[in-house]
């Protein structure tokens, strides 16, 4: 039966409207979004006090770094920048079996849904077991965060991650073995899962992510690209995150990531670069020149101290900015789409830098990057509610303390700018309610397990 959600207020076409609803066919598509809809032939929902908005796409996510979220901002633990960062990060990866991978997939998939998240890209490199060794099934790992989405409720879209070798001219490195495949192993794995996928239904999907220059070298680069356009799969990369990694591509290659991606014909409309805050002026308009996606990852790239992307350069000339919670340092949407703003505040002294950038309010632009766009970088129908759509979205209460006093006119720039994480109180997937009234049916257990895999996971590190 199709049900009919009427809240008081709509997030349709950009604006808000008052008697709107959104009317969810059977397919767990939006069959209308408006206000025409006979209501005594369907399933009605009232939603009074409440606004109901597109869900979020969160384009790019580690879930398993989620354990390490206040374990790494000491020097004497972690050191002082990424790349010593990573050895506190190559601890949690090592301890994880199975099972654990599993939960602690689950907590960071809840508390994306608690922010109103309702797609995440899961860019997934953890393959095999501790010492290297391949599972009985390969693919083992990825089935495990994949059902640990199907758990909580939230649309995945499982980026298997080729990791081929440390770095140009580096031996392995012994934190990364649960990463390394061959270019064969990867493609093989990565068509057995894709062959499987149907069995997941629509809540499930696949992208192709080739780690990075220093991770994968051209040669096997070219050959995952051309896979992936044959199965047309979206293609995600880590691209100019570091200065040091862009200088190790000019000693291999003569030009930096961008500038070498654009020469062989990597980028393109379906290539995502995530982070991308490395780039100059010239390397900004290959990526608009070849429609390609940039994911910036703002809450992650303040706390590894990456730098920002420039995104007033960036929207200005039509390029996509999406948005990922990558090492789960924090879990919110709007925080990580306001942060997009703030940082060149900070740094050009200017206030509002990125409003009317290709015709589009501030808030407005910020929620769709935070929505739209990376719905887009995806490849999946959903980020707006149009027909044909998933019926993915949430609902905000209007009565909460942090938005209180707005109106129709100013809600959208009260919510990115202003909205507490508790102001979400459902959240509907494939039109199915996940989350009612800020409660998820699985909370106790998934904060449960996952408090007992913590525990186990820092015991040695932390003695205790």
């Amino acid at each position: 039966m199709k049900t009919l959600y009427r809240p008081e207020l709509l997030y349709s076409d950009g604006r808000f409207v008052a008697n709107g609803a959104v009317l969810v066919g059977e397919d767990g598509c939006v069959a209308d979004a408006g206000g025409g809809v006979d209501a005594s032939s369907v399933q009605v929902v009232e939603l009074p006090g409440k606004a109901l908005l597109p869900g979020f796409v969160n384009a790019h996510s580690h879930t398993f770094q989620r354990l390490i979220r206040g374990k790494s901002e000491s020097r004497v633990v972690s050191g002082r920048d990424f790349w010593s960062w990573r050895g506190t990060m190559y601890h949690a990866a090592s301890r994880l079996d199975p099972q654990q991978v599993y939960d602690v997939a689950r907590m960071a998939f809840l508390e994306m849904v608690l922010a109103g998240t309702t797609t995440v890209g899961e860019f997934h490199y953890l393959h095999t077991a501790p010492d290297g060794r391949p599972y009985e099934d390969a693919n083992l790992l990825s089935r495990q965060v994949i059902a640990a989405a199907q758990s909580v409720g939230i649309r995945i879209v499982l980026l298997r991650t080729a990791y081929l070798r440390s770095g140009f001219e580096l031996p392995l490195d012994p934190g990364q073995t649960r990463f390394f495949e061959s270019s064969k192993a990867f493609l093989e794995n990565m068509a057995g899962l894709v062959g499987d996928g149907a069995a997941w239904g629509e809540a499930v999907h696949f992208g192709v992510a080739p780690h990075s220059i220093r991770a994968v070298p051209l040669g096997a680069l070219h050959e995952i690209a051309e896979w992936t356009r044959a199965m047309k799969l979206p293609l995600h990369m880590h691209v100019a995150e570091q200065v040091a990694e862009n200088a190790a591509c000019v000693r291999e290659y003569g030009a930096t990531p961008v500038a070498l991606l654009a020469k062989e014909g990597i980028l393109g409309a379906d290539f995502t670069a995530v982070h991308g805050v490395h780039v100059t002026a010239e390397e900004i308009a290959m990526l608009a020149e070849a429609r390609a996606t940039v994911c910036s990852c703002p809450t992650t790239e303040r706390n590894l101290g990456d730098g920002f992307v420039r995104a007033d350069a960036m929207l200005a000339a039509g390029i996509r900015i999406a948005l990922g919670s990558d090492s789960q340092a924090q879990i919110d949407p709007l925080e990580d789409a306001r942060e997009l703003e703030y940082h060149l505040r900070l740094q050009q002294q200017k206030r509002a830098i990125l409003d009317q950038v290709g015709g589009k309010s501030l808030a407005a632009q910020l929620f769709e990057c935070a929505t739209v766009s990376g719905a887009n970088a995806l490849a999946v129908r959903g980020g707006e509610l149009t027909p044909g759509a998933f019926a993915d979205f949430f609902t905000v209460d209007l009565k909460d303390v942090s938005i209180a006093g707005n109106s129709v006119e100013d809600l959208m720039p009260i919510v990115v700018f202003s909205l507490n994480r508790a102001a979400i109180r459902d959240v509907v997937v494939n039109g199915r309610v996940i989350l009612r009234d800020q409660r998820h049916a699985l909370q106790d257990e998934i904060v449960e397990r996952y408090r007992e895999l913590h525990a186990a996971v820092w015991l040695d590190r932390d003695g205790r």
